[in-house]
C-alpha cells in the first residue's frame, strides 16, 4: 500500500525519468547498431581486422561499467554524452560478433550460386548475405538493447538522469519504495524492448527462413498486428525524441547549472538554492543532482559542465588541495578561498553556518560494551573491531589513513560501503564502526552514538558554495542570495532537514521548498 501511495504521489517524476531513460537508451542502441553492423560486415571481409576489432570489443566488455564511466568523465564531462558513449561501447560486442557470425555461416554454395548468376560483391552482400544473416544480427541487437536498459541506470551517477536516479537515491536513504519505483519501470522497459525487437526480428526474417512456409489467414492477420505494434512503438519513440529536442531548444537564455554530490544533504542544498535563485531572479536553474563524489563534481566545475556546487571547507583543503588536515577554521577557509581562485579561477563564497564534519559512529550496544565516548577510547579496542566506511573515506588523508596514523591504531578489518548500506551493515552487526557526517539524518534514524574527536583530527567541514568566476561576474546578484540562505542553515536545521528525507521518506526537493516557504524566502504559490 505504501508503494502504491509513493507511485501516486511521485507519478510525474517517475514518468519524466522513464521518458528520459527511454530517450537515452534509444540513442545509445541506435548508434550501437550504426557502428556495430558495419564493423561486423567489415571484419567478415577483411580478415586481418577480425582479431583487433573483436579483441577491443571484448576488452571493453570486461571493464567494469563504473570504471569505464570514471575514465570517460575527464574527457567527455558529465551528463548525457559520457553515459551514452559508455552504453554504446558495452553494446557493440554482441552486435559485431553476431553480424560477423551470421555472415560467415551462410552456405558457401548459396554464395557461389549468387556469383554465378552475375551478382556483384555489393549485390551479394545486400541481397543475399544481409537478408540471410538478419535473424542472427537481430539476436545480437536484442541482447544489446536489453542490456542497455539496465546499464543506462548508471547515467544517474553523472547527472544524465533516467530511472537510476530513483534506484540510487533510494539505496542511499534506505527507501525501498523509491528503489522499486526505479527498478520496476526499468524491468518492464527491458521486457518491452525485448518483445518489440523480437517482433522486428520476425518481421525482417525472410519468409523462406521461417518455420511456417505457408502463412494462414490467421497468421497473416497476426503479422499485420505485429507491424501495427511496431509502427506505434516507433511513432512513440520519435515523439519522445522530438519532444526532448524541443524542450532542449526552448531553454531560457539565462541558465546556471547547479550540481550536487550523491547524498541527501547535497540534494537538499541543490534544490533549495535553485528554488531561491529562480524565485529572486530571472535565471533558470538547471539541476545536475547526484553527480557522485568530490572529484566528479569538482572536475565538472573546472570543465564548465556545472557552474555551482556545494562542497565543504575541510574536503576542499585536504582532499582537493592535498594539504594535511588542521583544525583552524579561519585558516582552512582562507587558504581554500585564495588557492581556488589562483589555481582554478573558482570563487569560494561565504561559508555557511553549519559544520558537517566527519564523525565515527557506533551502535549504543557497542558504545556500552566497550565504554566508548571518544575516538581515543575506540583506539584502545579497534584491533578487535571491523569498520565499514565509504570508499572515499577509505582513501582520503582526512579519512582512515590519516585518522589511524594520528590516533595510532588499526582496525581488525575495513570494508568499503557507500551510502546507506554501511548503516544497514552496522545495524545488522556485520560491522562495528562507520564514518558519518555530523548532520546526517541517518545517525538519528539508526539511533547511533557519534564518538568525540577528542584530539581534533578532523578539520572543519563548513559548507561552502563553489562557483566558476565567470558565472559570478555575469550574475553578481547571486552572491547575496546564496549568502543569506547559508547564514540560516545551522547544524540543527540541517540535521532536521536530512532526517525528513532519510527517515520520513520525504523527497529532497519537497523538503527544500517547505523550508523556504516556512521561512518566507519564497512564495507559497
Amino acid at each position: 500500500m505504501n508503494f502504491i501511495n509513493y507511485i501516486i504521489q511521485n507519478r510525474e517524476q517517475i514518468f519524466s525519468l522513464t521518458v528520459e531513460h527511454i530517450r537515452l537508451t534509444a540513442i545509445a542502441v541506435g548508434f550501437s547498431i550504426l557502428l556495430g553492423v558495419p564493423l561486423g560486415i567489415l571484419i567478415s571481409y577483411v580478415k586481418k581486422l577480425n582479431k583487433p576489432v573483436l579483441g577491443f570489443a571484448n576488452v571493453v566488455q570486461a571493464i567494469p561499467s563504473m570504471a569505464l564511466l570514471g575514465f570517460a568523465i575527464p574527457f567527455l564531462g558529465i551528463g548525457t554524452l559520457p553515459a551514452v558513449v559508455m552504453v554504446i561501447l558495452y553494446s557493440l560486442l554482441p552486435i559485431i560478433k553476431n553480424t560477423y557470425t551470421g555472415i560467415q555461416n551462410i552456405n558457401s554454395q548459396t554464395l557461389e550460386a549468387a556469383r554465378g548468376i552475375g551478382l556483384t560483391k555489393l549485390q551479394v552482400l545486400t541481397k543475399i548475405q544481409i537478408p540471410l544473416a538478419l535473424p542472427v544480427i537481430m539476436a545480437g541487437v536484442r541482447i544489446s538493447a536489453v542490456t542497455a536498459v539496465g546499464l543506462m541506470t548508471m547515467a544517474a551517477f553523472i547527472g544524465a538522469g533516467g530511472l537510476g536516479f530513483l534506484v540510487f537515491s533510494g539505496i542511499r536513504t534506505v527507501n525501498n519504495n523509491q528503489i522499486l519505483a526505479g527498478a520496476i519501470p526499468a524491468c518492464i522497459l527491458a521486457l518491452l524492448v525485448d518483445f518489440l525487437i523480437g517482433l522486428v526480428e520476425k518481421s525482417v526474417t525472410p519468409a523462406s527462413m521461417q518455420k511456417e512456409k505457408v502463412l494462414s489467414k490467421k497468421k497473416i492477420k497476426h503479422r499485420k498486428m505485429q507491424k501495427i505494434i511496431l509502427s506505434s512503438a516507433a511513432l512513440c519513440l520519435a515523439l519522445i525524441l522530438i519532444t526532448a529536442s524541443i524542450m532542449g531548444m526552448n531553454r531560457a537564455d539565462k541558465v546556471i547549472r547547479i550540481g550536487s554530490k550523491d547524498f541527501t544533504e547535497q540534494h537538499i542544498l541543490a534544490n533549495m538554492f535553485s528554488d531561491l535563485i529562480e524565485e529572486r531572479t530571472d535565471i533558470t536553474a538547471d539541476r545536475k543532482i547526484n553527480l557522485g563524489g568530490t572529484q566528479v563534481c569538482f572536475s565538472a566545475l573546472k570543465s564548465g559542465d556545472i557552474d555551482i556546487y556545494f562542497d565543504y571547507s575541510g574536503t576542499a583543503y585536504g582532499d582537493t588541495l592535498n594539504y594535511p588536515p588542521i583544525s583552524d577554521m579561519e585558516k582552512v577557509y582562507n587558504t581554500v578561498k585564495t588557492d581556488f581562485k589562483d589555481l582554478f579561477n573558482i570563487d569560494v563564497l561565504k561559508q555557511m553556518a553549519f559544520n558537517n564534519t566527519y564523525v565515527l559512529a557506533v551502535t549504543k550496544e557497542t558504545a556500552v560494551k566497550y565504554n566508548l565516548k571518544t575516538i581515543s577510547d575506540l583506539a584502545k579496542v579497534a584491533s578487535g573491531l571491523k569498520a565499514g566506511t565509504t570508499l572515499e573515506f577509505l582513501n582520503r588523508t582526512d579519512g582512515i589513513p590519516g585518522l589511524t596514523e594520528y590516533y595510532n591504531f588499526d582496525f581488525k578489518d575495513t570494508v568499503g560501503l557507500d551510502g546507506s548500506p554501511r548503516y544497514v551493515a552496522l545495524n545488522n552487526r556485520e560491522t562495528d564502526v562507520v564514518d558519518a557526517f555530523s548532520t546526517d539524518g541517518l545517525l538519528k534514524k539508526f539511533d547511533l552514538v557519534a564518538l568525540e574527536d577528542d584530539k581534533n583530527f578532523f578539520p572543519p567541514y563548513y559548507a561552502i558554495p563553489l562557483a566558476r568566476a565567470e558565472v559570478i561576474e555575469t550574475y553578481p546578484e547571486l552572491v547575496p542570495i546564496i549568502e543569506e540562505l547559508g547564514d540560516m542553515l545551522t547544524d540543527e536545521v540541517m540535521i532536521e532537514l536530512n532526517y525528513k528525507v532519510d527517515e520520513l521518506q520525504m523527497e529532497p526537493d519537497v523538503v527544500a521548498k517547505e523550508f523556504l516557504m516556512e521561512n518566507g524566502l519564497i512564495s507559497n504559490e
